[in-house]
């Protein structure tokens, strides 16, 4: 029977079994060597030949092994606007007067717009003996303007004459000046001097002032 079996085994294998599956057709010891579990499909039931860990790996369908993998969406391209480039505001001071003689006078009065009206007086009538008007100056708050150097306070009034009054006048970032003392900034004169506070109940401070402003 066994040799039968063989016979039988022969003639299947030629047209039938994969190449993998090597038969030994000696009557004498017919044996069969299956490199290949799937092999025995062709010759034996299922629940015969597989163990039951291979039953999964060769009955399931290969499709049906993959993962469901999903591959993530790219990202859909958003264009990134360009950063739009701070456009610097043109620097723009308020003041008094017509400044036609590029004479500038920085005045600190944090309660006022520009000038005590008192204290007003006083310097037109200065200004007017050293034969200069209001139509001439530029009366700058430096008040109003805390924040503001003394560079960009100069490019916009590009002085031929800086007249300080007073120490709290003194713009930021402007060279030391001494005081009631004529000196040069930037190729042209400067005077720092008294604030009219100082000098309204001062016969001193108003004379030192004087003698000062009559070099400017």
């Amino acid at each position: 029977m066994l040799n039968g079996l063989c016979a039988f085994l022969a003639f299947f294998a030629v047209d039938f079994l994969p190449k993998r599956v090597q038969i030994d057709l000696s009557f004498d010891n017919c044996k069969m060597n299956v490199e290949n579990p799937i092999a025995f499909s062709f010759i034996m039931q299922d629940d015969i030949y597989l163990l039951d860990k291979d039953k999964a790996t060769y009955s399931t369908p290969a499709a049906l092994k993959q993962e469901n993998t999903f591959a993530e969406p790219e990202p859909e391209y958003a264009p990134v606007p360009a950063e739009s480039l701070a456009v610097p505001l043109p620097v723009s001071f308020n003041y008094l007067g017509g400044h036609k003689k590029n004479f500038l006078v920085i005045v600190h009065y944090p309660e006022h717009d520009l000038m005590h009206d008192k204290h007003l007086a006083a310097l037109e009538s200065t200004l007017t003996r050293l034969g200069f008007s209001r139509d001439d100056v530029a009366v700058f708050n430096r008040a109003k303007y805390l924040d503001a150097e003394f560079d960009a306070v100069a490019a916009y009034f590009k002085p031929q004459k800086l007249l300080l009054l007073g120490k709290n006048s003194l713009p930021a970032g402007i060279s030391a000046v001494e005081l009631n003392k004529l000196s040069q900034l930037n190729g042209y004169p400067v005077l720092l001097t008294f604030s009219f506070d100082e000098m309204m109940d001062s016969i001193e401070n108003k004379k030192a002032f004087w003698e000062q402003i009559k070099q400017l």
